[in-house]
């Protein structure tokens, strides 16, 4: 269950930065000098409004095996989480900022951006589409590059983590 963000730690993270100048750009593709990611799902069975409400209240998140603490149960442009994976000392900390939302018929997201903090620079995109014919599809889509030491340690350590998560995402839908 998302808890929230205590109010200091809510404000220091939506005064801080963006870790990349391009914020928005996953809205038209990944800028040049960045690792571009995607992956997509067909949803059977699955209604786009309720699959919108889960999206936008952090259950894909949590279903995809990540600790949640955010500003808000659910999700607006400017809405600030911190995301957490692993345990103890090993617990990789991901603090992020929601760029914006998609709120369209037949389309339902959001995209966030990383903060200091973040081991990786870039956005992410959650998008659910329905195609005319009802079929609902959820992509996750990004551009991202090492933020720090530990990520290019980490090299094809990092992008297979990437590369789980991303899996872990369209499938928390599909369940």
């Amino acid at each position: 269950m998302t808890s929230l963000l205590p109010p200091a730690e809510v404000a220091a993270l939506e005064a801080a930065p963006f870790t990349y100048p391009e914020v928005g750009a996953t809205a038209d593709g990944a800028p040049p000098g960045y690792r571009a990611h995607g992956r997509s799902r067909r949803l059977h069975g699955v209604d786009l409004r309720a699959a919108a409400d889960r999206l936008l209240t952090w259950g894909v998140h949590e279903a995809a095996g990540l600790t949640v603490a955010a500003s808000a149960r659910r999700l607006g442009a400017g809405t600030v989480v911190r995301l957490s994976l692993g345990v103890g000392r090993l617990r990789l900390q991901a603090p992020c900022r929601v760029v914006y939302v998609v709120d369209e018929p037949g389309r339902a997201g959001f995209a966030y951006g990383t903060l200091p903090g973040h081991p990786e620079s870039g956005e992410q995109r959650f998008l659910l589409e329905q195609a005319a014919d009802g079929t609902l599809t959820f992509s996750v889509t990004s551009f991202s590059r090492p933020a720090g030491a530990l990520a290019r340690a980490g090299g094809p350590v990092a992008r297979r983590v990437q590369d789980v998560m991303a899996s872990r995402y369209v499938a928390a839908l599909d369940a």
